[in-house]
């Protein structure tokens, strides 16, 4: 399993977004947009980690399935609202929602991998 570079890449992820929303705070695009596009390779890093998670736990079958695909899908939905942060933050537009989105996928997602699934680092 690609648990640990998984959760690398994820981490990552998160510094890379912090870094891409201080810059663009400070008013730096350029450095914010090379920055989000290195986030952006980091997607394809996690997507692909944690595609081979979920394969794991559909060769492993049971009642962990319907979880382990609702943690994918939420996965994916953290991506999505990073993505929607960073770009109504580019066009001056409001992120309170797209806030609340991450916040909500990430809550999800952490519960969901740290907490309920077998593959994760807590029994």
């Amino acid at each position: 399993m690609n648990t640990h570079l998984h959760v690398t890449a994820w981490v990552l992820a998160f510094i890379l977004f912090i870094v891409t929303i201080v810059l663009r705070k400070q008013g730096k695009a350029k450095g914010a947009k090379i920055v989000q596009m290195i986030l952006r390779l980091d997607y394809l890093l996690i997507l692909y980690s944690g595609g081979d998670l979920l394969a794991g736990y559909f060769s492993a079958k049971g009642a962990i399935l319907g979880e382990a695909i609702v943690k994918g899908l939420a996965g994916v939905w953290i991506i999505a609202a990073m993505e929607m942060v960073s770009m109504k933050l580019a066009k001056g537009k409001s992120t309170k929602g797209a806030w609340i989105q991450l916040i909500i996928a990430t809550i999800i997602t952490l519960i969901l991998g740290f907490g309920r699934l077998p593959f994760g680092f807590l029994p």
